[in-house]
Parts: structure tokens; sequence; C-alpha cells
């Protein structure tokens, strides 16, 4: 496995990158919802930002994908739930959901998590490329809450280094770009505008071989 990017394909792996990024401020809300993936990293934002004061309330959702069962075993939800009880988050603090398998379950089964409390408003902290889907899917699912999406703030190059690898970062990139199409067609989430230059950047690496995660 190698964590560098190479030269050739850094351009169209930029393009997405910043594509994803939604780039919204971050502001306090009634909720903060951790999306389970085989980014610990997501957990370790949370917990930052319940410390800032961003919200009082944790929900770590996700049970397993292939992608990360093997390295969070009991389920990601769990996994998160107990790294961020080691970053000094109160048990009081956080909720586990441990059911959902995708984006789509992870927000229904949170809101139906949430129903006896009033949420007006939810920060969704997950990978940096996954915040545009998980925005369009709340935005279907739960379009009443206010969105507010959140990753940790990190450079491609410092966050492929952190993954340590660079064709798993690139694989999901074009895999959660394809979905942004195919979800919003399928009535999963709302649409979303795709400049050319993103088609254009997803169409040269998918031709380059990063097919193992398209629909």
């Amino acid at each position: 496995m190698t964590a560098t990017l190479p030269d050739d394909l850094r351009a169209d792996v930029q393009t997405l990158w910043d594509y994803h990024d939604m780039r919204h401020e971050l502001r306090p809300a009634d909720v903060g919802i951790g999306l389970g993936s085989h980014d610990l990293g997501v957990a370790t934002y949370a917990a930052e930002l319940f410390h800032a004061g961003m919200f009082p309330l944790v929900v770590f959702t996700g049970a397993n994908a292939p992608t990360t069962i093997e390295r969070f075993p009991r389920g990601e939800a769990v996994h998160y739930r107990e790294h961020a009880l080691e970053l000094g988050v109160p048990d009081d603090a956080i909720l586990v959901e441990p059911e959902a398998r995708n984006t789509g379950d992870n927000i229904a089964l949170t809101r139906r998590l949430l129903k006896t409390r009033e949420v007006g408003s939810v920060v969704l902290i997950s990978r940096p490329y996954q915040q545009r889907r998980a925005y369009a899917t709340c935005k279907k699912l739960w379009p009443e809450v206010d969105v507010i999406c959140a990753s940790r703030p990190l450079p491609l190059d410092d966050y492929v280094e952190s993954i340590g690898d660079v064709d798993r970062v690139i694989t999901m990139l074009v895999g959660d770009t394809q979905r942004i199409t195919v979800h919003a067609e399928r009535g999963f989430a709302i649409r979303q505008p795709i400049p050319g230059s993103v088609t254009d950047a997803y169409n040269r690496l998918v031709q380059a071989g990063f097919r193992k995660r398209l629909l």
C-alpha cells in the first residue's frame, strides 16, 4: 500500500475532494452525529467538537460494511463510542445506533433514536469525501432539520497519509461521486449540482481503474 498520491492522478483526485467539501461554517447544534466508516478520525473530530461546545449530545451510528468489519469487529458505532470515551466525552453524552449499514440507515435510524427529543439542528460528522452525500441524504430523509456538515480539517495529502492507503481513498472518492447522481435518481437523496470539471475528473479516474466502489 502507498500513501502518496501519484502526480498523474493528483489534479483529478483534488477536484473530487474539493467537490465533496460542503464548506459549511461550524455553529452550535442540538446533536452531533458521527457517521460510521473505516475512519476513526470521525470519532476523534466528534469528540473535539463536543469539547468545543458545538453540541451537548453525540450519536454514533453504524454497524459494519465489508470495508470495516476487520477493523471494527464489534461495529463502527461501538468502536467510535469507545474512542470518544477515551478522549473524555462523558458516557451520558453519547448514544449508539448500532444497526445502520448505509448512509440512509444512518440518518433514518438516528432520527428514530432521537424521536423523543427536540432536534432542530445537527452536525453530521463524516469522512471528508462523504460530506456532500451525507448532506443530500439527510435533506431527503430528515428535511426539517438544519444540517451542518463537518470533517477533520485535513488537506488531501494529510488525509491520505492518515488512512495509509491511496487506492482506498481514490476508490471511495470515485464511488461517492457516482452516488451523488445514482442516489438522487433512486430517490435516496436530493439532487446536487455536478460541475463539468467534476464529471470529467470522475470519468478519467474510472478509466484509470478505480471501479471497486461503483454501483
